[in-house]
């Protein structure tokens, strides 16, 4: 973090819980798949230059593995311009975050004002049905702290319910991977990518309202206290909005 001489409170910050999807493998593509770096940096970046602590976890505890794509030093070079991953690969304190990450298993929601969601690939395989990020979600949204979730791991919201029994986006705008997105990095790649397609999934839930923007542009939701991104371009505008709604 750099100084900041415009944090209005330094010995008490906000406090910020990420967390990102363990490492697994697709059973569509048979790729080894994980949490897409752009994600998880970009918001840490825009929290920590506001002057926030910032916690990183993930649902089992461990070692992260990111999407290869997303890596700044792959072959593909298809990320190769994101520096701000690239420095946070490189620098030693930071690459230890994300070593031997603390699960989810035992996250006091009262010490955190916020928390955020990374997506990837892995939350598509990881996330769906996962009883324990759902229940984090839950819990979060309903003691009244900020809850923001980007690209794919807003599928969590097409399950996530309240202790109402009612899913949590019922009567919400939020916005996750448009299917224009999916057909694209199917047609890229030449196979099929995904074994389901959020924005087609969200449409089918009644009373709801899923947004999407242009395919790939950077585009962000804010409903109350819930805060979606649309795709991988779009973790920093989020966390933006995370801090506009806390303050700093």
């Amino acid at each position: 973090m750099s100084a900041n001489a415009n944090i209005t409170n330094p010995a008490q910050p906000k406090r910020i819980l990420i967390v990102a999807a363990n490492a697994a493998v697709s059973p569509v593509t048979q790729w080894p798949v994980g949490f897409w770096w752009a994600e998880l940096t970009h918001p840490y970046w825009e929290f920590t230059e506001a002057g926030y602590q910032v916690d990183i976890r993930s649902p089992g505890g461990g070692a992260l593995q990111a999407d290869a794509y997303s890596d700044p030093e792959d072959a593909s070079g298809y990320s190769a311009q994101d520096i701000l991953s690239l420095g946070f690969k490189k620098s030693p304190t930071h690459a230890a975050l994300l070593a031997s990450t603390p699960s989810i298993a035992d996250v006091d929601v009262g010490a955190y004002d916020a928390l955020f969601v990374v997506g990837g690939q892995s939350p598509m395989i990881t996330f769906r049905g996962h009883a324990g990020m759902q229940s984090l979600v839950a819990r979060f949204y309903e003691a009244g702290k900020v809850t923001a979730l980007v690209c794919h791991a807003t599928c969590l919201l097409l399950e996530t319910r309240l202790s109402s029994g009612e899913l949590l986006v019922h009567g919400k705008t939020w916005t996750g991977f448009a299917d224009s997105e999916e057909s694209y990095a199917d047609a890229f790649v030449g196979m099929r990518i995904q074994p389901f397609w959020i924005e087609s999934e969200a449409r089918n839930i009644e009373g709801t309202n899923f947004v999407v923007d242009q395919r790939f542009r950077s585009f962000a939701v804010r409903d109350g206290r819930l805060i979606t991104g649309q795709q991988q371009f779009s973790g920093a505008a989020a966390a933006r909005l995370v801090i506009e709604t806390l303050g700093r």
